[in-house]
């Protein structure tokens, strides 16, 4: 993933807020049998201090190639939106000469990734999941052998995912006017389609935060 300068996270509490503020759904990238392609799953997780915790089916053909290597990457990714090339034109140019562009914010996690089969152990991480998902414990027992979670604890595999390397992109036109930035924004809210608005927060969020693009 490339990111440039002004689309670089400011520091690290910043992709961690954007983590905790709800985005936990994202793709599971893992390599391919040698000859083959690698492999992506999208699924929810949730994470732990130095952790992604994660769940799959028994099925899931991603099982052999972590087995083979535990490298995998992590992708969690929102707030996205397609920028037409008009709301990017520059001053006193025409808007059909403006180039489009999309936002987004993305975080990588490189992990190597320990697969976990012990019952109580799978019943264990579905709890700490479980108790990011629905906090309020609306939900039956988790535990080996009691329904309704018991029957089903020898379908699924569980993922530690130990994270080694986190990098995280927010790419909103940082590096453009602060009077563009805004006009974007805007724009974004007016139209209001998709994440639109979500996309527009992030831009005023990081404008307000970075001001005038200092290289």
């Amino acid at each position: 993933m490339l990111i440039h300068p002004w689309d670089a996270s400011l520091d690290e509490a910043e992709w961690q807020t954007w983590i905790a503020d709800g985005h936990d759904f994202g793709v599971l990238g893992v390599n391919g049998p040698p000859g083959r392609p690698p492999a992506a799953v999208p699924t929810h997780f949730a994470s732990e201090p130095g952790h992604l915790l994660v769940h799959l089916a028994r099925p899931n053909p991603v099982w052999e190639a972590i087995e083979r290597d535990p490298n995998v990457l992590f992708t969690a990714f929102g707030d996205y939106a397609f920028i037409p090339g008009p709301w990017r034109a520059a001053p006193d140019t025409p808007p059909t000469d403006g180039v489009p562009t999309s936002y987004y914010t993305a975080v990588q996690f490189t992990c190597r990734a320990t697969i976990v089969d012990e019952p109580e152990a799978k019943a264990e991480l579905l709890r700490r999941q479980m108790a990011h998902f629905q906090p309020d414990g609306d939900h039956g027992t988790i535990a080996v052998g009691r329904p309704p979670y018991g029957r089903m604890l020898p379908g699924i595999r569980g993922l530690r995912l130990a994270v080694t390397d986190v990098r995280a992109k927010f790419k909103y036109d940082d590096h453009k006017p602060v009077e563009h930035r805004t006009a974007v924004a805007d724009h974004l809210t007016e139209r209001a389609q998709g994440l639109d608005v979500s996309a527009a927060a992030q831009q005023r969020r990081r404008r307000d935060r970075v001001g005038p693009w200092k290289p």
